[in-house]
C-alpha cells in the first residue's frame, strides 16, 4: 500500500490594514463685524458750541488706499453709501447740521456714521467722535501713572527728593526741612506724575544736584562768565563747560568719566 503523504501547512501572513482616522472638520468661526452697530455722538473740537454748524458733505473727497485714487463723498439719505461712484438713481443730498456743538446719530443711519467716523477729511480736525471706552483707557493711563509716581515718591530719600525737587523750585530746596522736602515731592508727583517718573530714573539729576550743593557750599564755584569749574578754595580749574551746554548738566556728565569721578570723591568727603 502507498504511504500517505504529509501535507505542509502554509501560513499566510496576515496584512493589517492600517487605520486612517477621518480628519475633524475644522470649526469655522463667524467672522466680528468689523462695524458695530450703535447710537453715535459727535462733538465739534476745541470744546465749541455755536447754536448750529453746518458740516459740508458735498464736493469733499476720501483718499482709498486700495483702489489707488480719491473718491467723492455725498451724504444723500435716499442712497446706500456715501461714495457717488457707488450710488445709484436720484442723489437727494441731506443736511448734517451739529447743534449747541453736537450731533446724536442713530443706529439706523449707519451710512452717516461711517461717512463721520471713517471717510470724512474734517474727521479729528472740525469734529471728533465721542468715544467713552477710549476716555476711559486714558483715564486710567492716567490714574496708573500717577499712582505709581505717587508710589515712588513715598519711597525716595531726601537726597534724592532733593535733587528732583531743584529742578522744579531751583535753589528754594536747599531751605527746606525734610518735612517739605516729602511733602512738597508727593504734590510734584501727584501733579506731574510723568515728568516725576523721569527725573526719578534719571541719575544725571542726582548728579547736578551735588554739583549745585557743592556750589552752594563753596566748595567748587562757577567762573562768571559760566564757562568753567574751579575750586573754591583756590581758584584751580576743574573743568570746562563745553559750548552751548548748561553748566550742571555738563558737570553731570563730566562726573561719569574717569578724572571726574576722582573729583567727586573728593568733594564727596567735604560734603560729609
Amino acid at each position: 500500500m502507498a504511504k500517505k503523504q504529509k501535507t505542509q501547512e502554509v501560513e499566510v501572513p496576515v496584512v493589517e490594514t492600517p487605520v486612517v482616522e477621518t480628519p475633524k472638520p475644522k470649526k469655522v468661526e463667524p467672522k466680528k463685524p468689523t462695524w458695530e452697530i450703535k447710537d453715535r455722538v459727535y462733538h465739534l473740537k476745541a470744546n465749541r458750541k455755536p447754536l448750529s454748524y453746518m458740516l459740508k458733505t458735498n464736493g469733499v473727497y476720501y483718499f482709498d488706499e486700495e483702489k489707488g485714487y480719491e473718491r467723492e463723498l455725498k451724504y444723500c439719505e435716499n442712497q446706500r453709501t456715501c461714495f457717488v461712484d457707488e450710488m445709484q438713481g436720484d442723489q437727494r443730498l441731506s443736511h448734517v447740521i451739529f447743534r449747541n456743538g453736537s450731533l446724536f446719530v442713530e443706529k439706523q443711519k449707519t451710512v452717516l456714521q461711517k461717512l463721520l467716523s471713517l471717510y470724512h477729511p474734517h474727521k479729528n480736525n472740525i469734529f471728533y467722535e465721542h468715544k467713552p471706552e477710549a476716555i476711559a483707557a486714558d483715564e486710567i493711563e492716567v490714574l496708573e501713572m500717577e499712582a505709581d509716581a505717587i508710589l515712588a515718591a513715598r519711597e525716595t530719600d531726601i537726597d534724592m527728593a532733593e535733587a528732583i525737587l531743584r529742578v522744579e523750585k531751583g535753589s528754594e530746596v536747599s531751605k527746606m526741612s525734610s518735612k517739605e522736602l516729602k511733602r512738597d515731592l508727593l504734590v510734584f508727583a501727584r501733579n506731574n506724575p510723568a515728568l516725576f517718573l523721569e527725573l526719578a530714573t534719571d541719575d544725571n539729576v542726582q548728579l547736578r544736584n551735588f554739583g549745585i550743593k557743592a556750589t552752594e557750599l563753596g566748595i567748587i564755584k562757577l567762573s562768571s562768565d559760566q564757562r568753567n569749574f574751579l575750586w573754591g578754595s583756590n581758584d584751580r580749574p576743574i573743568m570746562t563747560v563745553p559750548f552751548d551746554e548748561h553748566p550742571y548738566t555738563a558737570l553731570a556728565h563730566w562726573f561719569k568719566t574717569d578724572e571726574g569721578m576722582e573729583i567727586y570723591a573728593n568733594i564727596e568727603k567735604r560734603l560729609n
